[in-house]
């Protein structure tokens, strides 16, 4: 088969993996609302996935946030406040960029310091 025929094939299947798995009766019928919705809960990661935020999850605990973060979106709760509400109640690791603290500080060093090793050992004149 050609490659030109399988690059066709397979991007008319690409869609299909990348479905959103929110339900119908998830949506809110305010617009903005439920822009900000999906804003935070791509933010979020599903606590049975992991590797994925609770917007394209399938699992229960991803819907239960979603409708969570819906309901507190209709009672007028900001979007720092639903992270914030979110966060306490299932820890850093939930969130995709958790917070710079102390306790953290060696998840946000890490990266830099290897670029640096990784420079230092073979791009250094000899």
């Amino acid at each position: 088969m050609n490659s030109a025929l399988q690059i066709i094939i397979i991007s008319f299947f690409f869609p299909i993996f990348n479905l959103q798995s929110i339900e119908p009766d998830e949506v809110l019928k305010d617009e903005k609302l439920e822009t900000r919705a999906r804003t935070i809960s791509k933010q979020l990661r599903c606590l049975v996935c992991q590797n994925e935020d609770i917007d394209h999850s399938n699992a229960d605990i991803a819907k239960d946030l979603r409708i969570i973060i819906r309901e507190k979106l209709t009672e007028g709760n900001s979007n720092k406040e639903i992270l914030n509400f979110i966060h306490n109640k299932f820890g850093d690791f939930v969130l995709y960029k958790p917070p710079v603290r102390t306790d953290t500080i060696l998840l946000w060093v890490t990266p830099f310091f290897l670029i640096y090793l990784f420079y230092f050992l073979f791009f250094r004149k000899k």
